[in-house]
């Protein structure tokens, strides 16, 4: 049966956190297919650890073989990202690295519309994201070719999903281990290194409560994250009773980040559910 956009769906299965090794409830959220390919459900995690900002980064997966696809997303959703787009091939890729600029681009090199060394060619022209191949061409001209064209890894199939993600961790590291997380909204930035909003040129402080929420939020940016899972990722396991707090919370989150805290464009409120945190 066919899930809706953006229905929520809150899960606390002891079977699939054990088989899925995550410690809290689990939070489904089944994004549009005009966003993201394939109408795939993305796992959330909202419990705090040091990869948190580089498992937000932006993945683009190219393949033709649907079945690659899904599984290699699985594979991902597992370890923790979510923010996945995928493609068929090199005019759908070249379409998201422009429209969306993805910030590790993963490619196959056989495509139907041409080769993935070419492909690379391309989005070097659009974006400077790191490249890693994933390819079943193994000969050592292959490889050759890639790194010379300046990847940054080259996997061949089959491969151990242990493997595929600790290099895509290995790379998104070397690539973005001196960026600070700074998030853009509508009129404010939160800048996450110092745990401050800066809005109309003054730096706020934040509270250690306030910086939770608003990181568990920026994980899940643009989608709704439930009452429950919020105070669950501030308050810790045993989040019932917290309900108020976190409306007191967000009133003063929104007091910082908006320009009218009455009328927000940044987080807003979706009645019933929970809220979303909107970024630029």
């Amino acid at each position: 049966m066919a899930i809706s956009p953006f229905r929520i769906y809150d899960i606390a299965s002891t079977f699939l956190q054990h088989s899925l090794h995550l410690t809290s409830t689990l939070h489904f959220y089944a994004r549009s297919k005009n966003e993201y390919s394939h109408g795939i459900i993305y796992v959330r995690r909202l419990s705090m650890n040091l990869n948190d900002y580089l498992l937000n980064k932006h993945l683009l997966l190219v393949d033709d073989e649907q079945e690659l696809l899904d599984m290699v997303v699985s594979i991902l959703n597992e370890y923790g990202f979510y923010n996945i787009t995928t493609a068929k091939s090199i005019k759908d890729a070249i379409e998201a690295t422009q429209k969306l600029r993805p910030e590790l681009a993963i490619l196959d090199v056989m495509l139907p519309d041409g080769n993935g060394f070419e492909l690379m060619k391309q989005i070097k022209q659009y974006s400077d994201c790191p490249i890693l191949f994933l390819t079943a061409c193994g000969e050592d001209e292959d490889k050759f070719k890639g790194f010379g064209l300046g990847a940054d890894d080259y996997i061949v199939k089959p491969f151990l999903p242990k493997e595929l993600t600790f290099r895509i961790m290995a790379i998104l590291r070397r690539s973005y281990k001196s960026e600070n997380p700074i998030v853009k909204l509508k009129n404010s930035q939160i800048d996450f290194s110092s745990a401050q909003v800066i809005k109309n040129n003054e730096h706020i402080q934040l509270t250690a409560k306030e910086y939770d929420l608003l990181s568990a939020l920026y994980r899940n940016a643009g989608c709704i994250v439930t009452i429950d899972a919020l105070c669950e990722a501030t308050w810790g396991a045993n989040p019932f009773g917290y309900e108020n707090s976190l409306m007191a919370h967000i009133r003063r989150i929104r007091e910082k980040i908006e320009l009218n805290p009455s009328q927000p464009v940044s987080l807003i409120t979706v009645k019933g559910l929970g809220y979303k945190l909107i970024v630029e």
